[in-house]
């Protein structure tokens, strides 16, 4: 090779053979995202973003950015990522500081190195990193202007991938400029595919991962679906996959209760504290050992597996001799206020909360059940439609259905919502105990009320309609089509009190409640 021979450099390789690298995820964006179902409400968009789609959704967003300010594809993802993928910001951004400064603060160089471009394969530099001396042929120069050798840079790029960046740094110290993504995957590549298809994924779900508009849809097993909300995040939306899901907290749909108890509930159900109750209650602590014992017969004078014996009542060491009425040299008659008071405290505790939980759980097995009817209503809606009947609509059923579905699930988070609203814990000092009492009825009958018309509902639609006459199957419709009203009116009644009076008690900034929709989720 002459000394005047070019040497081509990976960027001049991305930019002029870009054919030569193909990763698992270069696949053509020109796919149905616009046909995406999209759901338009007054104070929110929802929008499902399949697998599929991911990448056309991101693309759009990119070739505006690029068109914009006439920069490349990774200096745009830069920028989105940096704004968290909200265009809006960006545009103010620009509007505020102008190009230069825009690009600068997101690590986004936009300066021009052409005299660096192409240099004679002869040169050799000094990698500021391992301090050899190598061929600029076996060296990279960033938008930047460091410069450094490729085996140093391919191994700082694939630490970062396995740190689970997609935003990769210059190397140089207190340098903020974004490497080019284009780089990094060929350096990546000649190294090893498997962490460029890593890195290229990277890129592909920072869509997600960095945008505050859009979550992946946390169904367990994931159905690979991310869901986009443009407006109010506190929101409850149904995936394609059928998983209905809070927005603003990931967690499954919870209305009427906010984030911040449904939080609580999950930590009440799923730690030591119902149990610690019970213990409290059923349970005493050996004066030996410590261990916990159960008494298992009716005689108050215990052993522990420590050979330790004492008494039950008063839980104080004692000898082994005892008979029916007493325990030798023992006595513990004495009325001990603050210890039984402490008892029957931890066993109101428990009793309260088993009758909340019992009724959350029963309702949403209900909910889980009653789920197949919708199978079953289209079974029947399809024999009623062959014959030759004057009504052939039969859509109320299935918007009974989803009045149903709908009241069920408010009725079975209600009971959590009363759990926290009117206990101790989140409400102390917010409501005087007679204000708190008030409320309490209230909202107990409202509940009651909503619980009976949902049976009843439920019960009708488990009937066999094919089996009906048309003159059935119509009085059927009205009684029908006149509890989904009811019921519907009954679980907006309730969510408007809980929204516009019993949170107002809290802080209503912490507590925000998804609004509500009639008969179903919004579904994306």
């Amino acid at each position: 090779m002459g000394n005047d021979e070019q040497c081509i450099s990976p960027r001049d390789y991305y930019y002029f053979e870009d054919e030569e690298y193909v990763s698992d995820y270069d696949v053509d964006y020109e796919s149905d995202y616009a046909d995406e179902p999209v759901v338009v409400h007054n104070s929110h968009i929802v929008t499902v973003i399949t697998a599929e789609s991911l990448l056309a959704a991101q693309t759009a967003e990119l070739q505006m950015v690029m068109d914009l300010l006439f920069i490349k594809e990774y200096q745009a993802r830069a920028l989105l990522i940096y704004y968290r993928w909200k265009i809006e910001r960006l545009y103010e951004s620009l509007d505020q500081k102008g190009r230069e400064r825009l690009c600068l603060e997101a690590g986004v160089s936009i300066s021009d190195n052409k005299d660096l471009d192409i240099l004679s394969s002869s040169t050799l530099i000094t990698c500021n990193v391992c301090f050899e001396d190598v061929s600029i042929c076996v060296a990279t120069r960033m938008d930047c202007g460091h410069c450094f050798c490729d085996d140093c840079w391919t191994e700082n790029f694939a630490v970062a991938i396995k740190d689970g960046k997609s935003r990769i740094r210059c190397m140089a110290p207190r340098c903020n400029i974004i490497c080019d993504e284009a780089i990094v995957k060929i350096l990546l590549f000649q190294r090893d595919q498997k962490i460029a298809d890593r890195f290229e994924k990277s890129l592909l779900e920072s869509y997600v991962e960095d945008n505050d508009l859009v979550k992946w849809c946390p169904s367990v097993p994931h159905c690979g679906n991310a869901i986009r909300v443009e407006g109010d995040v506190v929101c409850e939306v149904e995936c394609k996959c059928g998983f209905h899901f809070c927005f603003n907290c990931l967690q499954e749909a919870h209305s009427p209760c906010s984030c911040q108890m449904w939080k609580l509930w999950v930590q009440k159900c799923h730690d030591e504290s119902g149990t610690a109750d019970w213990i409290l209650v059923n349970t005493k602590s050996c004066p030996k050992c410590h261990k916990l014992v159960e008494k298992n017969g009716g005689c108050n004078h215990v052993t522990c597996k420590c050979g330790q014996y004492f008494c039950w009542l008063c839980g104080g060491a004692t000898g082994a001799e005892h008979s029916i009425n007493s325990i030798d040299g023992h006595k513990c008659n004495r009325f001990d206020k603050e210890t039984l008071e402490n008892i029957e405290g931890a066993r109101r505790r428990l009793q309260g909360y088993l009758h909340y939980f019992g009724r959350y759980k029963a309702h949403t097995d209900s909910l889980q059940k009653e789920s197949s009817l919708k199978g079953k209503i289209q079974a029947i809606i399809s024999i009623l439609e062959n014959r030759q009947s004057k009504d052939r609509d039969y859509s109320w059923m299935v918007d009974a259905f989803q009045a149903l579905s709908k009241s069920r699930r408010a009725l079975s988070y209600s009971y959590p919502f009363a759990f926290l609203m009117f206990g101790d814990d989140l409400c102390e000092n917010k409501m005087t105990p007679m204000g708190k009492a008030s409320k309490q009825f209230l909202f107990e009958d409202h509940q009651e009320q909503l619980e009976r018309n949902v049976e009843r509902l439920s019960m009708l639609l488990e009937k066999k309609f094919d089996e009906f006459s048309d003159e059935q199957i119509l009085e059927m419709k009205n009684q029908v089509v006149d509890l989904s009203s009811i019921v519907d009116q009954f679980s907006m009644k309730m969510h408007k009190w809980i929204e516009e009076d019993l949170l107002e008690s809290l802080k209503p900034a912490v507590h925000q409640i998804s609004p509500y929709r009639s008969r179903v989720i919004d579904s994306a």
